[in-house]
């Protein structure tokens, strides 16, 4: 009998960067060379090639890009460059002349290709098992659902419309078909992430398909109500978690979503400033004002609700008046979790050549204020949540110490992973693991995160 033993499969790299979209990305483009039969290696030395998908957003992000670039080319030489800095093929390569080959941000099949001509598979495809939920790059308790492509706005300070084009939204019922997936195997969190969650379905005219025998529109608040319908394979509802979100005026309506329990209370809204003057020169809508009352009205309706947002300072123009503007307005909106950039310069953007651009020193300035502006009404709203009881989603379970004693982190429903808070937790059981969603105690706070056990 002869015994004949398959090939040593082909094993790809990955160097994702940049931000959750180019993360999802990544992780179609793994699970298309793992179904191709190709292998993942976790380090340089074992790939045959590696990719880097890019980040191209900012300079800063674009340099972060080249050393990784030129990292991989340094530890390992056969490597393939893709994401939102692949339209600039000619920086890359000016810098880089042997990458094996440069493409664009989501542009699947030409990565995959590029793979195919680097390291041919030595496999038939699916030799492979493929994970239901196909490959991911985050744990396996949440995972990022990508609704659509592109965006449609004229912002003065982006130039993501240059870099991934305009709005593209993906099927409703491809879109809930992998979330469905992905719960069945195993997600307790879904992230919705686009660049427009709030225009998803505009570019289709919102245009309906079968799911599970009815009709379902192409939009936002329908998603997130079918969204809200999914159950674990334990019958538990995932917790749905919607961002980038504009607050255009149907937002209102996945409010009551969220007081219903289909949604987790948490937006995340982009607003970027506050002061109309700046808006204006930032090309984004200038309705603050009703902005503050729509807040107020959606935590009449869900109190617990959490508004997330990010703000840029030092915008061209931007006087002492608007910026104090801007804290002022923050002082009433008792937002939740803030992050703050400083400006800076993109290549291609209309914001460059605006007057009165604003010296760096003011810029950071300004920063350190906004920044300490934030933390103490995040500090005020977390003490707030002593003594009550939160769900908590645990992300990690460490070692136990010299008294046996095991802690815990996991995030409570105001907390999105990688960009807000932390809940950490004291004395957990040994039968704890990721994924698992437990009431906490809350003990004490800080300026950004929660303290508490496990209650009884």
């Amino acid at each position: 009998m002869t015994v004949k033993t398959l090939p040593s499969q082909p094993k790809v790299g990955m160097v994702s960067l940049g931000c959750p979209k180019a993360l999802v990305d990544s992780e179609r483009i793994l699970t298309k060379l793992r179904a191709d039969g190709y292998g993942l290696s976790p380090d340089y030395a074992g790939a045959d090639v590696v990719l880097v998908n890019t980040c191209g957003f900012l300079d800063s992000a674009k340099e972060e890009s080249l050393e990784a670039i030129g990292e991989a080319m340094a530890e390992n030489g056969r490597v393939i460059v893709t994401g939102c800095m692949g339209n600039e093929a000619d920086v890359i390569r000016a810098r880089f002349p042997n990458v094996l080959a440069v493409t664009g941000a989501h542009q699947y099949e030409q990565v995959v290709d590029a793979v195919h001509d680097a390291a041919p598979p030595t496999q038939g495809p699916f030799v492979d098992l493929v994970p239901e939920g196909g490959l991911k790059l985050t744990p396996r308790h949440y995972s990022y659902l990508k609704i659509s492509e592109g965006c449609n706005h004229s912002c003065s300070f982006c130039i993501i419309p240059d870099l991934r084009g305009k709005l593209v939204s993906r099927r409703i019922d491809a879109v809930l078909r992998e979330a469905e997936k992905l719960v069945a195997a195993g997600t307790k969190e879904l992230l919705v992430i686009s660049q427009d969650t709030s225009a998803y379905g505009v570019d289709t005219k919102h245009e309906s398909r079968m799911w599970h025998g009815e009709q379902v529109r192409a939009h936002m608040t329908d998603l997130a109500r079918h969204l809200g319908h999914l159950r674990t394979p334990e019958g538990n509802a995932p917790w749905v978690r919607l961002h980038y979100v504009y607050p255009y005026p149907h937002v209102d309506a996945v409010i009551p979503l969220m007081a219903e329990g289909l949604l987790t209370p948490y937006l995340d809204i982009p607003f970027q400033h506050a002061s109309p003057s700046v808006l204006k020169r930032m090309k984004r809508p200038a309705n603050e004002a009703k902005v503050l009352e729509r807040l107020k009205n959606w935590r009449a309706i869900a109190p617990d609700i959490a508004i997330r947002s990010s703000f840029v300072v030092g915008f061209p123009g931007e006087t002492e008046a608007d910026f104090q503007y801007l804290l002022d307005w923050l002082d009433e909106a008792q937002l939740d979790r803030v992050g703050a950039f400083r400006f800076e310069p993109v290549a291609g953007a209309q914001a460059n050549a605006l007057d009165d651009q604003v010296p760096e020193a003011l810029k950071e300035e300004r920063y350190q204020r906004i920044m300490e502006k934030t933390a103490a009404i995040s500090a005020a709203k977390l003490a707030a949540k002593i003594g009550r009881t939160l769900p908590v989603i645990i992300d990690e379970v460490g070692e136990a110490d010299d008294e046996g004693s095991i802690g815990a982190t996991g995030r409570s429903q105001a907390d999105a992973p990688e960009i807000d808070g932390h809940v950490y937790l004291r004395d957990v059981a040994a039968t704890l693991k990721a994924g698992d969603i437990v009431d906490v105690a809350i003990e004490d706070a800080d300026e950004h995160d929660l303290f508490g056990v496990v209650s009884l």
